[in-house]
């Protein structure tokens, strides 16, 4: 095993990166959880409610290809400092829209996708920061620990959020988001992040120009099996987790449970958090896509559980086993791709799998209701088409028709788990030869 240079940044430096990325995540969530209320509130549309999810994701989809060519050619430090300073600038008209009182639900459209820009940016380039902070044999922990921000964010912001708002307004959770930001740009401004050394894939992709780089992404991954296979199976995964979030609501509110709703969604995010808890302190398996099958097929079963019976009980451990085991194969799947990818390509092709995951996330937000009640829940009522089959098994009645539909999506996972291992017969990726030692590639060769 080598040893880092002496000069090398240690995990330290890298852990108070991450704790500013934690504290900012929390406080961005406040401001997002809240910001959604009042535009309900405001409106009482659930469409422009739904805005707001559109507004933070296009951004991101649409121009991740360009943030990706602009981390590589930049300071990535200064990339999340610029960010980070933008996106609190975004928060802070906002915040004064509000206590003015201007605030118009347009303005919070607009402000939010300018945000969504930042985030493309700086998501770029903390991901491949990451490569040049830690260790290889680290990288593992580092990702759990970035999933466990994501989970502390997606799990505490919502609650914590809620009680700020019905006591205090908006007002106060702009004010401790805008505070994030602070400890945050005070990490970035203390960690120094060296330059990635430059790679002779990266040297070519210089000589190519701009229009080549932004479609650089693209071709790298395209030409690469591995990375295509993964790339697959995470839109995939993506795909059914968007959908599951859509579903479990109403399922659990068709089993006549309104009150038991919060404690389901609670028991979900305390799976995430568990899961990413255990790679940060884990690092998982060394045969690093073992450890993304061997998670893809559990979720898969956890999607599948959630529907084999009208049970609260069941709903409630299903969901907490499909949060947990999405961690880790997220965290594999970081630290396989920071192996294996060059650091100073990391910003496109990491941008490119951004762009492509994200979008897989709205789809299923559309499809979701549409699915459910025009397809699957007609099917499964007393006397629709697959009452007397399937229903003798799962039962007839509300909400059994989406009961089957995660059944149909606990298989989606399982399958890609069963085509990413037929894909890749050698399961040794920490081995693997590395891009750079690979002869040229005439896809993103000058000449």
């Amino acid at each position: 095993m080598t040893t880092p240079p002496p000069d090398r940044p240690t995990l330290s430096a890298f852990g108070l990166l991450w704790l500013g990325q934690l504290v900012t995540l929390l406080g961005s969530g406040l401001t997002a959880f809240s910001l959604g209320v009042w535009t309900y509130q405001r409106t009482g549309s659930v469409t422009e409610f739904g805005l707001i999810t559109l507004c933070a994701v296009a951004p991101v989809v649409v121009l991740a290809p360009l943030a990706g060519v602009l981390v590589d050619r930049w300071d990535r430090r200064w990339v999340m400092i610029v960010s980070d300073s933008v996106a609190a600038l975004c928060t802070l008209g906002l915040l004064l829209l509000y206590t003015s009182g201007r605030l118009e639900v347009w303005h919070v459209y607009l402000l939010v996708c300018l945000s969504a820009v930042t985030s493309a940016f700086q998501e770029s380039a903390f991901s491949a920061a990451t490569t040049l902070l830690v260790e290889e044999r680290h990288l593992g922990r580092a990702s759990g620990m970035v999933q466990l921000a994501q989970a502390a964010g997606r799990t505490l912001a919502p609650p914590v959020a809620g009680a700020l708002f019905v006591s205090y307004g908006l007002e106060t959770a702009m004010v401790l988001d805008l505070v994030s930001f602070l400890f945050a740009l005070g990490t970035e401004l203390a960690v120094r992040i060296p330059a990635p050394p430059r790679s002779e894939e990266g040297e070519r992709a210089r000589a190519l120009g701009w229009r080549a780089n932004l479609t650089f992404g693209w071709r790298y991954i395209l030409a690469r099996p591995l990375l295509l296979s993964l790339l697959g199976f995470f839109s995939v995964v993506n795909f059914t987790l968007g959908l599951a979030e859509v579903l479990v609501t109403p399922l659990v509110l068709r089993m006549e449970a309104p009150d038991r709703l919060g404690w389901v969604l609670g028991f979900c995010g305390l799976g995430m958090i568990g899961g990413s808890g255990v790679m940060s302190v884990w690092g998982g398996p060394r045969q690093r896509l073992i450890g993304i099958i061997g998670a893809g097929v559990l979720y898969g079963v956890c999607l599948m559980l959630a529907g084999l019976h009208p049970s609260l009980l069941l709903v409630t451990v299903a969901g907490f086993g499909m949060m947990f085991f999405n961690p880790p194969m997220a965290a594999c799947s970081q630290a396989l791709w920071q192996s294996t990818v060059p650091a100073d390509l990391q910003g496109r092709v990491f941008a490119v799998r951004m762009a492509v995951c994200w979008a897989s996330m709205p789809l299923a937000y559309v499809l979701g209701g549409p699915l459910a009640d025009g397809l699957f829940e007609p099917l499964m009522m007393p006397g629709g088409a697959l009452a007397s089959s399937v229903g003798a098994v799962l039962g007839v009645g509300p909400g059994r028709g989406i009961a089957l539909l995660l059944l149909v999506l606990g298989l989606m996972p399982m399958g890609a788990s069963l085509a990413l291992l037929l894909s890749r017969p050698d399961l040794r990726p920490d081995t693997a030869v590395p891009p750079s030692a690979a002869p040229p590639d005439p896809a993103i060769h000058p000449f």
